[in-house]
């Protein structure tokens, strides 16, 4: 299996005996042994790059001093590179570069034709440990993108992909599915593992030698042939009664000028409901506020999409494969978020009932009183907590409508100066309190769709 992956890579990219690889990776991940042994059979030398002890910002500088002709890693450390160069960097020896292990977009193929010459090729596929290369793609600086999503190819000889939904059948062209992989030539199985091993590695129902092996990531593919790849399986999250696919939120972070890099992870807040937090690299100083990230994400991402937290930072973590570590990231702080709105602290004993109650709702430190909920981190499930606490603790009536047609401390105040003559008796609190607890996320967005809607 191994030799048949070498055989698949090296006859691909066309490496001879001229070429100087580059090796991030550790000798132990399946790119290594395919570069290491791949370049020893064909005579190849191999430049090794310690990435821990270097750093990403002296890369370049390293890669044309070894006159590189072919680099690979992974898109988040290729993204990192791009972000350190300039046009003074120049690589007249290198003739590929080739990306693998996580999506690809299609900003990373206009940096691709932004900083390398005419001569050299760009290469997106799929390599999986447990079965090897099982497509690529091919790209020049002529080469169309169309979607965001960059293609990750054709099929390769030897390698069968399926796309399968939940209950294992194939789906059809434009419709996303499990990528399965079914050929000859895949691992035997996880050692000491057979319950996994079972559940992963399936035998071909047709009989034969060909086995499937079910990846995790998820697929589209084209009518044509082409195929996709859509992310992770177990990245796909319920957000508010939502499915979200964190890829596309990223995708929509990446197509901004001012963001250099990005991940989204769903996180569990106090409260047990997941949302969305964004880390993010911004090649602008300073950096665009929540305000401008959360608008210029409305019009391509519906509302529960959006990102309830924005982290920046000065690079992402990685893994010593150069790889997303994701574990690294950091716990968002509780400081209030870099909003456009200026900070105005309460005014009355009614504006400092509600920044408390808001702010204990929210997780955060400061609510100015102009501040808006959403840009805060806030969402419908949010805005029922607080009205919840209001009418709990003041025994007023705040329509929830009110707080989503003026989402700031200070409206509601107001609102809840209007309503003082209106107070209520326990028994209706209570009935109130049931009801609201008692919304499910699906009947909570069902109802302000058709308060907005009214």
């Amino acid at each position: 299996d191994v030799l048949h992956e070498i055989m698949r890579y090296t006859n691909s990219i066309h490496i001879c005996p001229e070429d100087r690889l580059i090796v991030v990776n550790c000798a132990s991940v399946s790119g290594s042994v395919r570069g290491i042994f791949g370049s020893l059979l064909k005579g190849v030398t191999i430049s090794s790059f310690n990435l821990a002890e270097e750093g990403v910002n002296n890369l370049a500088d390293w890669m044309i001093q070894e006159e590189v002709t072919v680099y690979r890693s992974v898109a988040t450390l290729y993204r990192q590179l791009v972000s350190t160069l300039t046009e003074a960097h120049k690589f007249p020896k290198l003739r590929l570069v080739h990306i693998g292990g996580e999506p690809v977009y299609k900003r990373d193929v206009e940096l691709y034709k932004k900083y390398f010459s005419s001569d050299c090729l760009f290469l997106n596929g799929l390599g999986i440990t447990e079965t090897g290369t099982v497509r690529q793609f091919f790209m020049d600086k002529e080469t169309p993108i169309s979607d965001n999503i960059v293609p990750i190819g054709y099929p390769i000889e030897g390698m069968e992909v399926l796309l399968l939904d939940d209950d294992g059948r194939r789906v059809g062209s434009n419709q996303t599915g499990e990528i399965a992989v079914k050929s000859r030539y895949v691992s035997p199985g996880y050692w000491r593992r057979p319950d996994l091993t079972k559940a992963k590695f399936l035998p071909d129902p047709a009989g034969g030698d060909k086995r499937i092996y079910l990846t995790g990531d998820i697929g589209l593919m084209k009518s044509d042939g082409l195929l996709l790849h859509m992310g992770r399986k177990d990245f796909q999250v319920k957000i508010r009664g939502h499915r979200v696919e964190m890829g596309e939120t990223e995708m929509a972070l990446l197509d901004l000028d001012a963001i250099d890099a990005a991940v989204v992870v769903a996180r569990e807040e106090r409260s047990g409901y997941k949302r969305l937090i964004a880390y993010l690299v911004s090649g602008e100083q300073p950096a665009p506020t929540v305000t401008v990230l959360k608008r210029a994400l409305m019009e391509p991402l519906p509302d529960h999409m959006i990102p309830s937290a924005f982290v920046m930072m000065d690079k992402l973590p990685m893994t010593s494969t150069g790889k997303l570590d994701r574990m690294a990231l950091p716990e968002p702080d509780t400081a209030r978020p870099e909003l456009d709105t200026p900070f105005i602290a309460p005014r009355t004993p009614m504006e400092e009932k509600l920044a408390e109650i808001w702010t204990q709702v929210l997780g955060i430190d400061q609510v100015g009183i102009h501040d808006d909920l959403f840009e805060l981190g806030g969402h419908s499930l949010v805005a029922t907590q607080i009205i919840s606490r209001v009418i709990s603790e003041l025994r007023v009536k705040v329509p929830l409508k009110s707080l989503f047609q003026s989402p700031t401390v200070a409206h509601m105040a107001v609102v809840i100066s209007q309503s003082q003559l209106e107070k209520m008796e326990h028994g209706e609190v209570d009935r109130i309190m049931a009801e609201l607890k008692a919304l499910s996320d699906e009947e909570v967005e069902q109802f302000l769709d058709n308060e907005g809607a009214a």
